[in-house]
């Protein structure tokens, strides 16, 4: 794909600012970037055959013949994959792993340090991070993850420091993993660019949501930046059987807002670009990687790239907890013991009958209701991990990695 292959390529100015991100990552690149060579720029990549990613120290062991591709990742051990000194940018990581079953992949976290900061400015399990909830692996490809046989890990968001970076990944688990392959490809910067965002994330699991409660794919941050989208995982609660858990509307609060938000969808499935319940594909910017009434789960992605978000002060994203389906089932499921609050009436013709603002708020089984599509408050298992730029090294986001054995599923 052309757009892909020209972004991994584009030379390093002041493209990190809030206008010229969107640039970077969305404009195809004119021919005469490819060979233009910008000052103070030098290609370095990281991998245990140069882990310190220093210019004429690669491949020095074994007299040269590969002598150090991989390494052992024990138990409750942490590998450090990168670690400079000096300005650059972090433009792909890519890696595999002899053990790549789900549990592992939720208890590998990586996590990722800018300009000496104690704190991460990214940390999640290995899975989420690039792109697939639940430590699912399957072939796809986007605009920022790609795994092209079900097997391996890429990255290309570009990620800029100031005056340093680390990145490492720690195992959780109880198993070692036998065998880590990987290499990080960045470019170093002789002179730091002042006017840069630092990229995030923000991992976020709930066993189970709470009713009437907004999941929070990221919470309230103070600063400048860019939200760039989430990956969000599903496994929904058997006891409200196969009726459809994507109503909730995802929402956007930016720069001081209150009660209510700037931006809002319209539910789930369309806010990753679908309609009328979901089905599997992937996009450049926006998929559905899994979508099974067998299963139960559903892993979906939207990433913001030709819609930008910026915010100049705060921002807050959450998505609400809310599914639907014909008013004599959800009837049934609450005779059965779901947890769940009727939330409207579609009656037909454009007509919706709004339950919470009737006063007092009516019963569903009150025989004055019509009936129809029935929207309601639900609790499922959800895990989101968002992705973002601000203008700091670190956040005061928390950190949510302190009892991931065996996988966040376990817990």
């Amino acid at each position: 794909m052309k757009k892909l292959v020209n972004q991994t390529v584009v030379p390093i100015r002041k493209i990190f600012s809030l206008g010229f991100l969107l640039i970077f990552l969305t404009a195809v690149t004119e021919a005469q970037e490819l060979y233009q060579m910008p000052e103070g720029t030098h290609s370095r990549w990281s991998s245990f055959e140069n882990p310190g990613a220093e210019k004429g120290k690669g491949a020095q062991e074994n007299r040269g013949a590969k002598g150090h591709a991989f390494n052992k990742i024990e138990a409750d051990k942490t590998v450090t994959l990168l670690q400079v000194d000096g300005a650059g940018v972090v433009n792909r990581i890519w890696l595999t792993l002899s053990d790549r079953s789900p549990e592992m992949l939720q208890s590998l976290w990586i996590k990722m340090y800018w300009d000496g900061a104690e704190k991460p400015a990214v940390a999640a399990p290995l899975g989420d991070f690039f792109g697939v909830a639940f430590g699912k692996k399957m072939p796809f490809e986007n605009a920022l993850f790609s795994d092209p046989e079900g097997r391996s890990f890429n990255c290309i968001i570009p990620m800029p420091f100031k005056t340093g970076a680390k990145i490492t990944l720690t195992n959780h688990s109880d198993k070692n993993v036998d065998a880590l392959f990987y290499d990080i490809n960045l470019l170093s910067k002789e002179t730091a660019e002042e006017d840069i965002l630092y990229f995030h994330t923000f991992f976020n699991y709930a066993k189970k949501t709470v009713l009437t409660e907004d999941h929070e794919i990221l919470p309230k941050i103070s600063g400048k930046g860019r939200y760039l989208g989430v990956n969000m995982g599903v496994k929904t609660d058997p006891i409200y059987e196969d009726t459809w858990w994507g109503e909730g509307e995802v929402k956007i609060y930016l720069d001081g807002d209150g009660e209510f938000p700037t931006l809002v969808g319209t539910g789930a499935e369309d806010y990753i670009g679908g309609a009328y319940g979901q089905g599997e594909y992937y996009n450049r910017y926006q998929g559905s990687l899994e979508a099974s009434k067998q299963t139960k789960r559903f892993i979906i992605y939207r990433y913001h790239i030709p819609d930008p978000i910026y915010f100049y002060e705060d921002i807050k994203v959450t998505i609400q907890q809310i599914g639907g389906w014909q008013k004599e089932k959800v009837l049934e499921l609450q005779d059965n013991g779901a947890s769940l609050i009727p939330v409207t009436i579609d009656t037909g013709g454009g007509n919706l009958l709004k339950l919470l603002e009737m006063d007092p708020v009516p019963e569903l089984d009150d025989p004055k209701l019509p009936d129809g599509w029935t929207n309601f408050y639900r609790q499922d298992e959800v895990v989101t991990t968002a992705y973002f730029y601000l203008d700091r090294p670190s956040s005061e986001l928390p950190i949510k990695d302190t009892d991931m054995s065996n996988g966040y599923e376990k817990q």
